[in-house]
């Protein structure tokens, strides 16, 4: 595969990137070694985890991700270099106890902390892409979304946490820093801080896209485009409302996948991927893509491996199956007709799972 520069940074990486959140719930330690051996066989290079999966988030899985990738790295001394590592520091516990104790902060103490953390569960001497993984701040992600001044609370600012940052890029242990489920107005700080006191430049920003949930294009692209941020997108697939195996039972139906993220776990459902109208919305798109000859996840893949706005696109799978599939969508292109149908759908249903 072709590589892409993560913004100003170093660092080069494959379109599609190996994401790992289901290793240690719904895939096994030695089926995600295969997974990870897989994928680099066929060109990956970037491996994208972080400290709270395996997903859903539960406490007996935190940190179970990265331990799986460390014991696979440390089987393997003579890969490591070939890889981009990106991991991602949780921001406030929002109801996860069992992150930093339930603390509704995150500060430079605690992101360096847990940098240290990773890396000895990660087995590496550096991190190439540390990630913060959602804002310290109250604002709209995973589904809410209203911005209310009135929920704001004295929290880290972006300027200590961007200086604990650039004492983990100085000591060697970061080699390009990213943020994740981030608004236009803390990519932008970000950047100007950077500037404004000689610290690290954001290189990334990791936020949802998809059919179905297209916000980045509502002046987050115009952002990351105007200042050389990269965009890394996940849940490419909606967590799997994509791949139109819901379209017959929905999220709850006697048919629906037993092993299935949204179908198994009541936590992720009622976020963005359990509204009737998320469903909805895939479904037509699922039809579009048969309506042209193509798969529902060959549709959904090929959107985001084509956008001018996404430099690497994050699947998550379960088996070797899956993921020759997703990696078998790269080259597909969409026809100008079916373009404009997808824009069409949006039109009428606008962004659902945003």
């Amino acid at each position: 595969m072709k590589t892409i520069q993560l913004g100003s940074s170093d660092l080069h990486v494959t379109p599609v990137c190996m994401g790992t959140m289901t290793f240690g719930e719904q895939v096994d330690e030695s089926t995600a070694h295969a997974i990870m051996d897989r994928a680099v066989e066929r060109g990956i290079n970037f491996l994208d985890t972080a400290e709270m999966y395996a997903v859903p988030p539960r406490a007996e899985t935190f940190n179970a991700t990265e331990k799986i990738i460390g014991n696979w790295l440390s089987a393997r001394p003579g890969g490591r270099q070939k890889l981009v590592i990106a991991t991602k520091v949780a921001g406030p516990s929002r109801g996860m106890p069992w992150v930093r104790g339930g603390k509704a902060d995150l500060s430079g103490e605690d992101i360096i902390a847990a940098c240290d953390g990773s890396l000895r569960r990660l087995k590496t001497d550096v991190i190439d892409l540390y990630q913060l993984h959602w804002p310290n701040r109250a604002v709209p992600m995973f589904g809410s979304m209203y911005y209310k001044p009135a929920d704001d609370s004295a929290v880290t600012s972006l300027h200590a946490q961007l200086e604990a940052l650039g004492k983990l890029v100085k000591a060697g242990k970061v080699r390009a820093i990213g943020l994740s489920n981030e608004t236009p107005y803390g990519v932008h700080e970000m950047v100007h801080l950077a500037e404004q006191h000689a610290l690290p430049r954001v290189a990334t920003a990791q936020n949802v896209y998809n059919l179905i949930s297209r916000g980045l294009e509502n002046g987050l692209d115009e952002t990351l485009h105007r200042l050389g941020v990269s965009f890394l997108a996940y849940s490419p697939l909606a967590f799997g409302l994509l791949t139109g195996k819901y379209d017959i039972s929905g999220i709850d139906g006697p048919a629906a996948p037993k092993d299935a993220r949204i179908a198994k776990y009541e936590s992720v459902r009622k976020q963005r991927w359990g509204r009737k109208e998320s469903l909805v919305a895939a479904q037509r798109y699922n039809a579009l893509a048969l309506a042209h000859g193509l798969t529902p996840t060959q549709l959904a893949l090929a959107f985001c491996y084509t956008k001018w706005q996404v430099a690497s696109t994050i699947i998550g799978v379960t088996s070797q199956t899956q993921l020759d599939e997703d990696i078998d969508a790269l080259g597909t292109t969409l026809a100008p007709e079916t373009l404009a149908a997808i824009d069409a759908i949006r039109l009428e249903l606008r962004d659902p799972a945003c």
